[in-house]
């Protein structure tokens, strides 16, 4: 089991529309594409506010990138993409991280 840790760095303000797209959108699409989220976070206290923090748990990376790759070609998701950023981008930038357990973590 591999787990995903993904950051993403909203421009300013826009972190509600974000939420917003996760909420009545992204999620639905995933569903159908089989993608597993654990759980999505925001700063309480911390260096910003703008930021979206949220972790996927996949099988292997050959179900990652399989999974993920028919997510980011989904017609539905790219024109979801395109009319909840038609005034403007939402997301500065993202980071990605997939990361492994180790022997002693209660999360494998």
């Amino acid at each position: 089991m591999i787990h995903e840790l993904r950051i993403y760095h909203c421009l300013p303000g826009k972190l509600p529309e974000l939420n917003r797209r996760f909420e009545t959108h992204t999620l639905k699409i995933w569903e159908r594409h089989g993608i597993k989220p654990v759980g999505f976070w925001t700063t309480v206290v911390g260096p910003s506010n703008q930021i979206l923090y949220y972790m996927l748990e996949w099988e292997s990376l050959a179900e990652r990138e399989r999974i993920w790759n028919a997510f980011a070609a989904d017609p539905v998701w790219l024109k979801t993409k395109a009319e909840t950023e038609a005034g403007g981008q939402i997301v500065a930038h993202l980071e990605n991280i997939l990361l492994a357990p180790t022997a002693y973590s209660k999360m494998r």
